[in-house]
């Protein structure tokens, strides 16, 4: 938990909240804050199975399941290909579109083709970090006097930003248990964009769970996160997001290590299955394992 992302915040809290479920249960835990010693850490800790509750950039990224592969901990969430190339979202789109995967149109610029390549969708468009979450460095362009603004609060958190073209609909978080949908969570931030404070702060943001969807609507948003799930090698219980509008899905990305704080989607769809918070806990525990052998 913890850990050195801009998302430290947030995965302080979720770290808290499956250590308090890990102890209702009965069961050993301890909590560990992740920093540059972390691999030693590990190693003298001598733990039997690690729960991964980091968010971010270190921990989202493949990067703590490198280490945890190399010392032979078993753990949850994906591996380090899987975890790899879903939390960066060019990678994403790029297998998406491959797949045939409906998503949103976009374009990549690098600080290098800053100011040398000029924007090729129309407004309103979302510009977002490659490889940041909890909506950081994301900000919605409307106007081009918005432009450069966007563009510098996206570089300052990444070297690859991912322009989007905005799109109008209902806003979704599927979960998943395994290959297997959850009950469907509909996001509707008060203020109109499901930015760091909507996502985090009670009250900024309303949820319909189960969404209020057609059976065909359902079905096809179920079946886009069981397509998005396999394309990038998912595992555990990640949550696949995504935007209905006009019938079409059209998937955002996929959340590998998804947040556990008491705003949190996977819970609350979790919860609709009827399954508590304490429970969920224990299944991702139980979900975890090693992609190595050797």
């Amino acid at each position: 938990m913890g850990g050195l992302s801009p998302e430290r915040e947030v995965s302080l809290t979720s770290g808290q909240e499956i250590f308090n479920a890990i102890k209702r249960k009965g069961l050993n835990a301890e909590m560990i804050d992740v920093d540059h010693k972390i691999g030693a850490t590990l190693a003298d800790r001598k733990i039997d199975l690690a729960c991964i509750a980091l968010h971010g950039t270190w921990g989202e990224d493949g990067t703590i399941q490198g280490i945890l592969e190399y010392l032979k901990i078993p753990y949850t969430g994906s591996g380090v290909l899987g975890s790899s190339i879903a939390y960066n979202k060019v990678v994403s789109k790029e297998i998406f579109m491959e797949r045939g995967i409906p998503t949103a149109p976009y374009q990549v610029i690098t600080p290098e083709e800053r100011g040398q390549v000029k924007r090729t969708l129309d407004l309103p468009v979302v510009v977002k970090p490659a490889d940041q979450g909890s909506s950081i460095g994301v900000s919605v362009v409307r106007t081009d006097a918005q432009w450069e603004t966007a563009l510098d609060e996206a570089f300052e958190v990444s070297e690859e930003i991912l322009v989007e073209q905005y799109i109008e609909g209902k806003l979704l978080a599927v979960g998943m248990n395994g290959p297997k949908p959850m009950p469907i969570v509909e996001i509707v931030p008060k203020s109109g964009f499901y930015d760091y404070e909507a996502k985090y702060t009670e009250g900024k943001t309303d949820y319909v769970c189960p969404a209020q969807l057609t059976a065909k609507e359902e079905k096809q948003c179920r079946d886009a996160a069981i397509r998005v799930f396999k394309a990038l090698k998912g595992r555990g219980f990640p949550r696949v997001d995504l935007i209905l509008e006009n019938s079409v899905s059209y998937v955002l990305e996929m959340n590998t290590i998804p947040g556990m704080t008491p705003t949190s989607l996977l819970p609350m769809a979790a919860r609709q299955a009827g399954l508590e918070f304490d429970d969920l806990v224990i299944k991702i525990l139980k979900s975890a394992r090693l992609d190595y052998k050797n």
